[in-house]
């Protein structure tokens, strides 16, 4: 009887065993697998579902929660070398019946990369507006939400297509001059000068530069394992030549300041969130885009950098959930 149970304890110890022992390998071995597999998970237990577009021989890859309903469907744009992924630290918290998309911008993550495409920002501006004709997102006004280099595309776009959308929230969002050089753009000036724009801060290629860079984006110190951020690097690496490119395209005379030359095409209602210690793209943009946008609500969060999404997710929702209610509230006003 006792030489039963202890090889039941054996056998119940090998079983608990194996799933602990695959994810310790995972986690030193594989650490990029154990990131997908965190996003996927992620993606599921908020109920965002994975899909494909195909406009002539291009795919889009997005993921959507909801259906488009009385309220204005919400489409995400994410920044530079990130993914749709990286919305769902927001999505975390806005309400189920609302009706989110997130799309890979051109040439990221599931989207078409195609070498000869035109990644300028009026050419991803056109590239997001076939989306959006894709999956009939525009059968009725929605609403547009962009980061960084998203939020210049979203910006563009808005300008480009105003019948698309019926307001804007443009976080921390490029294309801009600034009278205040941002520490990302000293940097770049000693590359340049040192020859050396090979070096692109926002495309590490070691975990030591990946912690370098998340240094440079967030204003909260979040504590990295090792592991981590190689898993964080090995997923990018393979892309690492394309963001070069991208990069080279976005920083040209043609689109550098997009968004500065088409901000005073913009009608829709506007909201403008900023980090106030971001030190990628310097909070004075915040207040170019107030003087030249009718209608510009701009709000500028303290103790935060560049990567609002990730480091202010709640406040950041709920700014847009109460922009959204307050143009509702108008509307209401406008029909009685």
């Amino acid at each position: 009887m006792d030489l039963d149970m202890l090889n039941m304890f054996i056998i119940a110890s090998g079983t608990l065993a194996i799933p602990i022992l695959a994810f310790v390998a995972s986690f030193l071995l594989w650490p990029s697998a154990l990131i997908r597999i965190y996003y996927w998970y992620w993606r599921r237990a908020l109920g965002m579902q994975v899909r494909y577009a195909n406009y002539d021989d291009y795919q889009f890859c997005y993921s959507y929660r909801g259906r488009p309903g009385c309220r204005p469907s919400i489409l995400m744009l994410h920044g530079f070398s990130a993914h749709k992924d990286m919305w769902l630290s927001i999505v975390k918290f806005l309400p189920k019946n609302l009706h989110l998309v997130c799309v890979d911008m051109p040439g990221h993550e599931g989207t078409t990369r195609f070498d000869l495409d035109d990644y300028s920002i009026s050419g991803q501006a056109k590239r997001i507006h076939q989306f959006v004709e894709c999956i009939k997102l525009n059968r009725k006004p929605f609403h547009l939400v962009g980061t960084s280099m998203g939020g210049n595309v979203a910006g563009v776009y808005a300008a480009q297509y105003p019948e698309d959308i019926c307001s804007l929230t443009l976080i921390c969002p490029a294309g801009l001059p600034s009278t205040t050089d941002s520490k990302f753009i000293k940097q770049l000036r000693e590359l340049q000068e040192s020859k050396r724009i090979d070096r692109i801060p926002l495309i590490p290629s070691t975990p030591e530069e990946m912690a370098d860079m998340l240094k440079l984006c967030s204003y909260v110190r979040f504590k990295v394992p090792q592991q981590i951020l190689q898993g964080l690097v090995d997923v990018r690496i393979p892309h690492n030549e394309f963001y070069r490119k991208l990069f080279l395209e976005i920083v040209d005379e043609k689109s550098r300041h997009s968004l500065h030359e088409n901000m005073n095409k913009i009608k829709a209602p506007t909201q403008v969130i900023w980090g106030k210690q971001d030190q990628v793209l310097d909070v004075s943009g915040a207040s170019v885009l107030a003087s030249a946008i009718p209608d510009c609500h701009v709000y500028i969060l303290e103790n935060c950098g560049h990567s609002v999404v990730v480091e202010r997710p709640r406040k950041t929702a709920n700014l847009i959930l109460e922009f959204l209610a307050l143009l509702h509230s108008i509307d209401n006003k406008k029909q009685a």
